[in-house]
């Protein structure tokens, strides 16, 4: 008790002197203290980096003012270049981080001027001022970061572009000295013009390790699928000049062929086909009248006839695009910006930004070999599909092509949904123009998947000349109340349909037409008849199902448009001892097929598949007078990527595999057939798109133990 009072008497006399005495002290210790926070606040915050004290601003553009850069001849130079790279394994993914923008960011190296031992440049041209307006762009972007600890891309200021004017040794040590280098790990090069002669290989030729290359001439010997960008070939036109605008549709010339160093034997086809056809194709070549330069390049000449170039590739509906010494052709940018379709034919060529771009609907690849065939080929493409792209033609120049800032930020773009997946642009954003290409006609895959605007639905019946059966659907059919409209196409040219009188009478406008040519594929035509967004495929011997099943069948339909809904499964298995798919009829657990002898889909499929069907299927399909309801089971899959739907359990059908005694199905061949039909398609589509599923809709109370009048749909069949 006394130690604790005489402690207590003397701390509060302590105190006062303690503060008398150290007070100046803690004061300026705690002005240091604060004042050295406030300094490191300011250098923390305060926009810097180490190396974007030279960072790509206005004033640091001119290769005069560079800092030079002397190249020891002893200098390492990088490995060749790693054709085994993906994403996964070349690219650090984690430099980029996570970012609410889901956008990478970009560095550009500081403009540095180097040279060898010698002081002679390892470039010929320096900066070009392609590549200048490219670095512009990407900095002028949302993409570009000064900050080099936060980039994800490093771009080199060292131009690589046109491999004519490098020294490719040299041009390699320089990239090997960039500071953050690492193997090449996530930099980025841009080259339009690889190779040089006599071999002109595809990619570029200077050592790059791990660097991704945006090339202007892959061949698919070159390209590194998913990690390479393709990139289009600049041309410098498309600055200079300026066409006036054209609209789709017929033009002068059927063909046009401008390019001015065309390999002789190409030439010698070109001028055969040119005698065959007259006047409906062009072939031009350089003027030997007149003295070289510019003036000259924007010539071409035909006979003596001088043409301006390149309007006079707006006066063809097909424009040649052949292959030179390098696979990429400038000539294919003039031929997007007039508008004409190219025809491209390079063998190996990976078409431009085709990671993303569909080129199936902006030009005609043929192979080189079948340049003889060219003209009967294009003669086969109808004229409404020959003016939807050249649309798309034009519109993938204004989008991707017509600058170079378009081309650069197009290839971060690419690369920027490798990164970020989840927030990708999609196919549609990609390669749909903003104008609405089909204005009877909406898509279901590009709305809201919502109940179509119009009510009901248009039942489409193919029939030859089973009249007594045909009459029976008919009646049928119209018992289902969702029913707006009927439309019989009469598939027989030497025999005329029963007379109006004969028809059955039914409560909803009723539609005769009466086609050229007794085609299976005229059951999917876009009739101007066809009103309501949805549409019922059947055959004129489905007289088995009840109006229940089709009501039910179309409500199904109404929640899945983007779908087709059918009553008729079917199956493609793969047969390990024959190396190939087969079509499979009998009654299993799955589903990837339903047969449109019975089905709902969206009228937009109509579309599809008469002007958009890949390579000759249409055709093959009316050749053989079989498989048209694969052929659209194929498309809806490969376009939405999802599976059919299968409705109700009814399983025997009048309809493809069927009893009756007229039907094509009897043949002894039509199984055999299906199942070529199957790798026939296979093979023009380059995959196999159909879904397997092991699920089908039935209605809710189907098997309920409920009365009858509480279900919606009591009339369901069992088989």
């Amino acid at each position: 008790m006394y130690a604790s009072g005489k402690y207590t008497s003397r701390g509060p006399a302590l105190i006062p002197r303690m503060k008398t005495k150290h007070r100046i002290y803690y004061i300026t210790l705690f002005s240091v203290v604060l004042l050295g926070l406030i300094a490191t606040g300011m250098f923390q915050f305060w926009p810097h980096s180490i190396e974007s004290a030279t960072d790509w601003t206005m004033d640091k553009r001119s290769v005069h003012d560079a800092p030079l850069i002397r190249l020891p001849f002893s200098n390492p130079i990088p490995e060749r270049g790693d054709l085994s790279c993906r994403m996964h394994t070349c690219f650090d993914v984690y430099r980029c981080g996570y970012n609410p923008k889901n956008r990478i960011k970009v560095y550009i190296y500081p403009l540095q001027k180097f040279v060898d031992e010698l002081g002679v440049p390892i470039s010929s041209t320096g900066l070009s001022r392609e590549y200048n307006d490219l670095l512009s762009a990407i900095s002028d972007s949302d993409f570009y970061t000064d900050d080099v600890t936060r980039a994800c891309l490093f771009i080199p200021s060292v131009d690589v572009l046109n491999q004519n004017s490098l020294r490719i040794r040299e041009t390699a040590q320089a990239l090997a000295m960039l500071p953050r280098w690492d193997k090449g790990m996530n930099h980025l090069l841009f080259n339009m013009l690889p190779g040089g002669p006599p071999d002109y290989n595809t990619a570029l030729d200077v050592p790059r390790d791990r660097a991704l290359l945006a090339g202007g001439g892959f061949s698919t010997w070159t390209y590194r699928q998913g990690y390479d960008v393709s990139i289009p070939v600049y041309s410098p036109l498309s600055a200079d000049v300026e066409l006036p605008e054209k609209q789709p549709g017929p033009r002068r010339y059927f063909i046009l062929s401008s390019q001015t160093a065309i390999h002789r034997e190409y030439r010698a086809e070109l001028e055969r086909l040119k005698e065959e056809n007259g006047e409906a194709l062009l072939l031009l070549d350089k003027c030997s009248n007149l003295s070289q330069g510019a003036a000259s390049a924007r010539k071409r000449c035909y006979k003596g006839q001088v043409y301006d170039y390149p309007q006079i590739l707006q006066e063809s509906s097909f424009c040649v695009v052949l292959r030179g010494a390098r696979l990429g052709q400038a000539a294919l940018s003039d031929v997007l910006q007039a508008g004409c379709v190219p025809v491209i034919l390079a063998d190996s060529y990976i078409l431009p930004f085709s990671e993303v771009l569909d080129w199936k609907r902006a030009s005609v690849v043929i192979p080189e070999e079948k340049l003889s065939e060219m003209y009967t080929i294009l003669k086969s493409i109808p004229h409404r599909q020959v003016e939807e792209m050249q649309r798309q033609a034009h519109w993938f120049w204004q989008a991707y092509f017509s600058s170079m800032k378009s081309i650069g930020l197009t290839t971060l773009q690419i690369i920027n949904d490798r990164i970020y997946p989840y927030a990708a642009r999609t196919y549609e954003e990609w390669n749909n123009p903003p104008v609405v290409k089909w204005s009877s006609v909406n898509s279901p895959l590009f709305l809201p998947l919502i109940p179509p605007r119009a009510p009901g639905f248009t039942a489409v019946v193919l029939t030859y000349d089973r009249v007594e059966s045909l009459f029976r659907v008919i009646t049928e059919i119209s018992k289902v109340p969702s029913l707006a409209k009927l439309l019989v196409v009469w598939n027989n040219q030497n025999k005329s349909p029963p007379e109006e009188s004969l028809w059955p009478k039914i409560g909803v406008p009723l539609k005769v037409v009466r086609t050229k040519e007794n085609k299976l594929s005229n059951r999917f035509f876009p009739y101007d008849e066809i009103e309501t967004e949805a549409v019922l495929a059947i055959d004129d011997d489905i007289i088995m199902l009840t109006s229940d099943e089709l009501q039910f069948g179309y409500e199904v339909w109404r929640e899945f448009p983007d779908r087709l809904v059918g009553y008729p499964g079917r199956l493609h298995l793969w047969d390990h001892e024959m190396g190939k798919w087969k079509y499979e009829s009998e009654w299993t657990n799955e589903v990837s097929m339903v047969l449109t002898g019975a089905a709902f889909y969206h009228k937009y499929f109509n579309y599809l598949y008469t002007y958009k069907m890949p390579g000759d299927i249409k055709n093959w399909v009316d050749a053989h007078m079989n498989c048209e309801d694969i052929a659209m089971n194929f498309l809806v899959a490969n376009i939405t990527g999802k599976a059919p739907i299968k409705v109700t359990p009814r399983k025997k059908f009048k309809c493809p595999e069927c009893t009756a005694i007229d039907g094509l199905s009897l043949d002894q061949t039509h199984m055999v057939e299906r199942s070529e039909c199957i790798n026939k398609f296979a093979s023009v589509f380059g995959t196999m798109p159909l879904k397997v599923v092991e699920h089908r809709a039935d209605p809710v109370l189907y098997k309920d133990d409920f009365p009858e009048k509480l279900k919606s749909f009591p009339n369901i069949g069992s088989l």
